[in-house]
């Protein structure tokens, strides 16, 4: 069973910088893909950025150029840089973990799923 727990959200004005961490539990992690979502009430869950490897990354076309994702499988973390942040990027940010290739932003593609850590910008 993989456990991910996020941490990192905030309050941060608009221009601001947040860094989003996501601890996983388990030894098999560096073979999984990991992404971000981000959803706001009343909505479908986004898809953010994903990652494989340093050289296998996608993000979303709302945050390309903005945010950047990354891994450390050492420390089982993945993190999200978020650079010059909007008010529309104010959501409830997850971390989520799936087996094989990353790619897709299908939710339920996805098996694994932190509680998520909530970002404000204003």
């Amino acid at each position: 069973h993989v456990q991910l727990v996020e941490s990192g959200g905030g309050s941060v004005q608009d221009g601001g910088s947040l860094t989003l961490s996501c601890v996983g539990s388990e030894s098999t992690y560096s073979s999984r893909c990991m992404a971000w979502f981000r959803q706001t009430p009343g909505k479908e869950r986004k898809g953010v950025a994903f990652v494989m490897s340093s050289r296998y990354k996608g993000y979303a076309d709302s945050v390309e150029g903005r945010f950047t994702i990354s891994r450390d499988n050492d420390k089982m973390i993945v993190y999200l840089q978020m650079n010059d942040l909007r008010p529309e990027d104010t959501a409830m940010y997850s971390c989520a973990a799936r087996d094989g290739r990353c790619g897709s932003w299908s939710t339920y593609e996805y098996n694994w799923w932190g509680q998520g850590t909530q970002v404000a910008v204003s």
